[in-house]
């Protein structure tokens, strides 16, 4: 098992590299610049300016001093929010991010792997049919569609909830992001959790299992769960990537002050240290998790760590 997880640990190495280089030519290639937006500057102040942030260095030294920075932990200065680090903007905002993202995906879990489970012990009934309708129908709504029509019934409507991050200071204000977060997730898990529960209900020791006598809960609890849990525990990486990447927009329609927020406004901006920082942030996050998910993955089915 140790060598499982060096192995994978390793491959999460250069692919982090890989994104880190990735961005950082896509954020160079962008047209304009970070003080474009800026009132015309006399060339000697411009050229400062460039001195200052090490614009007016080659390309190949700028990637290389800022790696050497994301080595330290700094992921260098913002440029639009003044006398303020990138570091300190996300680790600012992170906590709300990380809050709004573990309740969608512990939402997303329990609701889809408990619909999931029925839909599978109640196959082709009227209870099935609707759950897969509903899993249907949150995976063709994107979140920009259900974050708003939410606001709309539950705040505009009928009143219940805040519309926004500043209408209340009360728990409540995370519900209405966390349900637009977790509905695709909710629908994803649950076609997961239907179609490996009907697998593994068919197997032979399900079958000794109930010649044993035992009772459908016991067999679900038991026997059927854990190994029905692999397919899902493989969407899980994926998951907490859509759940990040559904952040940004849903943290922006309801004005919460997150790692989302920041990076929609440092891209209007053009705060390039900012937008890039925020993207090397969440690809080692993703990265990471998705190696938990790995490791995780070879504890509950040995073969894949004997592969």
């Amino acid at each position: 098992m140790l060598r499982f997880t060096l192995l994978r640990f390793l491959w999460a190495i250069p692919t982090l590299l890989l994104v880190i280089v990735l961005a950082f030519l896509m954020v160079h290639a962008a047209p304009g610049g970070p003080f474009d937006a800026e009132r015309a500057l006399p060339p000697e102040i411009e050229a400062n300016i460039a001195m200052v942030y090490h614009l007016d260095e080659p390309l190949p030294q700028q990637f290389t001093r800022y790696l050497c920075g994301i080595l330290k932990g700094d992921f260098g200065p913002s440029y639009r929010y003044r006398d303020h680090t990138v570091g300190e903007l996300i680790g600012n905002a992170i906590p709300i991010s990380l809050k709004l993202g573990l309740f969608a995906m512990t939402l997303a879990v329990i609701v889809g792997v408990g619909a999931g489970t029925l839909a599978a012990l109640r196959r082709n009934s009227l209870t099935d049919r609707l759950t897969m309708a509903f899993a249907m129908t949150g995976i063709s709504v994107p979140v920009f569609v259900v974050a708003p029509l939410l606001v709309l019934f539950f705040a505009v409507q009928l009143q219940w909830l805040p519309a926004s991050w500043s209408g209340s200071s009360s728990g409540w204000r995370f519900l209405l992001p966390v349900i637009a977060l977790a509905l695709p997730q909710v629908a994803y898990i649950a076609r997961l959790t239907r179609a490996s529960m009907i697998d593994v209900l068919g197997s032979d020791f399900i079958r000794t299992a109930r010649a044993q006598g035992l009772g459908t809960a016991s067999i679900v609890r038991y026997h059927a769960m854990k190994p029905a849990m692999l397919p899902v525990l493989s969407y899980m990486g994926p998951a907490v990537a859509a759940i990040l990447t559904g952040s940004v927009v849903v943290e922006e329609i309801f004005g919460i002050p997150g790692v989302g927020q920041f990076f929609v406004r440092g891209a209007l901006n053009r705060d390039y240290t900012l937008v890039l920082g925020i993207v090397v942030f969440y690809a080692a996050l993703v990265i990471a998790l998705n190696f938990v998910v790995d490791v995780l993955y070879g504890f509950l089915d040995p073969r894949i760590r004997h592969q």
